[in-house]
């Protein structure tokens, strides 16, 4: 078991993280408070840390150089401040990977094996996690339930796909669009997108009106889950 500590005073985000790195043999401890979390450093072994800037009471920062003086663990900086300066800070005071927010679980899972693998971290699960429902391959353009294929337009597929790979995590409406190459405005100004996530919810839901994976968050957009 891999043992990670996160310092995340948004306890939201640090649910969500949590539970997706589990499926890959990752046990978190979040500490909403850094000093708590330096504490806690002294008494127990972690083989990573995932570190936010923005942090009550201390700056990420120096967190970020209490650590490196005192402990030999890797840290990978989580933080939604953009400012260049924070990020060539963090990596000059010892930081070994800078994560921009928002970003895929997927990143973060990938990003934490690439360090492990140079701390010649014996214990990384490699496979896919197998108690997983639903399952996306980019190359096939490909999406499965529990093994069996879902026939999808390449429109229900594209809006699918961003949501699996972004499981856990609302998505916007305009968020959709951005990152779509079939999708534009005159999707959303005719509630089309509305109708491609109920097609979808058709072909994935046991209950289409009770909805167990794709999510709608009002005012905000889509989630999914499983």
């Amino acid at each position: 078991m891999i043992k990670i500590a996160m310092i995340e005073d948004d306890l939201e985000l640090a649910e969500v993280l949590t539970q997706y790195l589990k499926q890959f043999n990752m046990e978190v401890t979040n500490y909403e408070e850094p000093f708590l979390a330096l504490s806690s450093l002294k008494m127990n072994k972690y083989d990573l840390i995932i570190l936010d800037l923005t942090l009550p009471g201390m700056d990420g920062l120096d967190v970020c150089k209490a650590i490196v003086k005192n402990f030999d663990i890797p840290i990978i900086i989580s933080s939604a401040r953009s400012d260049i300066t924070d990020k060539v800070t963090a990596l000059q005071l010892g930081a070994d990977d800078y994560l921009p927010k928002p970003y895929d679980p997927r990143e973060l899972e990938i990003r934490i094996k690439t360090i492990l693998r140079r701390f010649n971290h014996s214990n990384i699960q490699e496979d896919e996690p197998v108690n997983k429902i639903f399952r996306l391959d980019n190359e096939k353009k490909e999406i499965t339930k529990n093994g069996k294929y879902i026939k999808l337009t390449a429109a229900e597929f594209e809006v699918l796909s961003l949501l699996l790979k972004r499981e856990g995590f609302i998505i916007s409406r305009e968020d959709i669009f951005e990152n779509s190459d079939i999708l534009n405005q005159d999707y959303e100004s005719s509630g089309s997108l509305a109708v491609i996530i109920n097609r979808i919810r058709h072909k994935i839901e046991d209950n289409p009106k009770e909805p167990q994976y794709l999510h709608t968050i009002r005012g905000m957009g889509y989630k999914f889950i499983q």
